[in-house]
């Protein structure tokens, strides 16, 4: 028996497989104010991987995915549980969380490879060369 794996996928990737499983838990890593001013998917709900004021990872991550995922239930490699598709700026904290996830049993979890921003371009800037904002798909900012 194979050991679940974190998988990589794009922003359009995820937006099908979002649209098409309804039981799909979107979760947004980044800060509490990047999720509220710079913007957010449709649809995601924000539990920072890292949040203000320390800085520091949140300890209570895998157990706040869990209460959302079917009443608390323990996924593994034997059972079928909700898909969990994770996003940040980039992709990188997200895969940060999404590989806490695998090592506590979790076993369909997606990370948006290029995040919401996508990487900085030669300019400093972002949503240039990727992401959920640069593939036009739905997102909401307060």
């Amino acid at each position: 028996m194979s050991k679940a794996q974190l998988q990589h996928i794009s922003p359009k990737q995820a937006a099908d497989m979002i649209h098409e499983e309804a039981n799909v838990l979107f979760v947004d890593v980044r800060s509490s104010m990047e999720f509220l001013f710079i913007g957010h998917p449709v649809g995601a709900v924000n539990i920072p991987w890292i949040d203000e004021p320390d800085w520091e990872i949140n300890p209570h991550f895998a157990r706040d995915i869990r209460k959302l995922i079917l009443g608390g239930v323990i996924c593994n490699v034997d059972s079928q549980c909700a898909p969990i598709v994770l996003i940040c700026r980039s992709g990188k904290r997200s895969a940060e969380a999404g590989q806490l996830l695998i090592g506590d049993n979790f076993n369909r979890v997606y990370n948006i490879s290029t995040g919401f921003e996508g990487d900085l371009d030669e300019t400093h800037h972002r949503s240039t060369l990727g992401g959920w904002r640069y593939d036009g798909l739905p997102w909401e900012q307060c």
